[in-house]
């Protein structure tokens, strides 16, 4: 791999891209579209006007939960991250500007669908980063602990879906249904694929050197959520794979079982098109015009 991105002359670009800084543009992008999907979460209008302390909480969880939870993972405090106070202040700005911001108007600009992509694009570049991250500082914390590495890394990722549970506690809502181990959806596997990818070049395993697995994991991560982001859809680009994989190893409901089939019939997806957050949105836009 490495010796064809040599011959298109891409090696020293994907150098400068992994070594490119993530703050303040990239992590801006992060903090708004994170915050915008738990603006989309049922009841956290209602909780940023009736406790902005608890809906600052939650903002927080969704910027930030990924390294609580691995720093609690490797045994250090859980509050660790936050004595980045740049990092504190930038997000705090953009919860407020996405919920109190008069008129709405900022949460219009970044919820415009063009911005949005944009946004989406530029979070997934640092979801890469935190996954080689993850990775990297297990490896030095256990050495051969391939596992370990890989859990870090997918909690790196994906760790504000995982702890997005306890963070429905703080809004007072309980949905244990949305448990994201049982309903993982695109950015939690592209997490965990990620992990593997990048534990396996971090053992050497994978003939591939660090720039350009991130260079490749980003613009596969990125090109996916911005289609999917802008066809309204929550499918994902591993499904096929997927379901024959599970079909051949493990029996899939794709496998014609009777117990399956009577389960996929009983319960049927609200509508194949729409996101959770979006399906979130339109209710919560809904409940306001029977308000008015």
């Amino acid at each position: 791999m490495d010796n064809v991105l040599a011959v298109l002359n891409l090696g020293d670009f994907a150098q400068a891209f992994s070594k490119m800084g993530m703050f303040p543009v990239f992590d801006l992008a992060y903090y708004i579209v994170s915050i915008l999907y738990l603006k989309y979460e049922p009841g956290s209008v209602e909780v940023s006007r009736r406790s902005p302390v608890a809906s600052w909480l939650c903002a927080m969880l969704y910027c930030f939960g990924s390294y609580i939870l691995a720093d609690i993972m490797l045994g250090s405090s859980p509050i660790d991250y936050f004595q980045h106070n740049s990092h504190i202040l930038l997000a705090s700005a953009v919860w407020y500007l996405i919920f109190y911001c008069p008129l709405n108007l900022f949460y219009k600009c970044v919820a415009f669908l063009p911005v949005k992509l944009v946004l989406v694009a530029l979070k997934e570049v640092v979801r890469t980063r935190k996954i080689a991250a993850g990775v990297h500082h297990a490896h030095h914390a256990y050495h051969h602990g391939f596992f370990i590495m890989v859990i870090v890394g997918y909690v790196k990722g994906s760790g504000v879906a995982l702890i997005s549970n306890f963070e429905q506690l703080l809004r007072g809502v309980w949905r244990p249904e949305t448990n994201e181990i049982l309903n993982m959806s695109f950015p939690t596997k592209a997490s965990l694929y990620g992990a593997i990818l990048f534990t396996l070049q971090e053992a050497h395993w994978l003939p591939v050197s660090k720039s350009t697995l991130i260079l490749i994991v980003t613009l596969f991560m990125a090109t996916s959520k911005v289609v999917m982001t802008a066809r309204h859809s929550h499918g994902s680009p591993f499904a096929l794979i997927e379901s024959w994989v599970c079909h051949i190893l493990f029996g899939s409901p794709l496998g014609g079982g009777e117990e399956d089939h009577h389960t996929a019939t009983a319960v049927a997806p609200a509508s194949p098109l729409k996101t959770k957050e979006e399906l979130s949105e339109g209710a919560r836009k809904r409940k306001a015009k029977k308000a008015e």
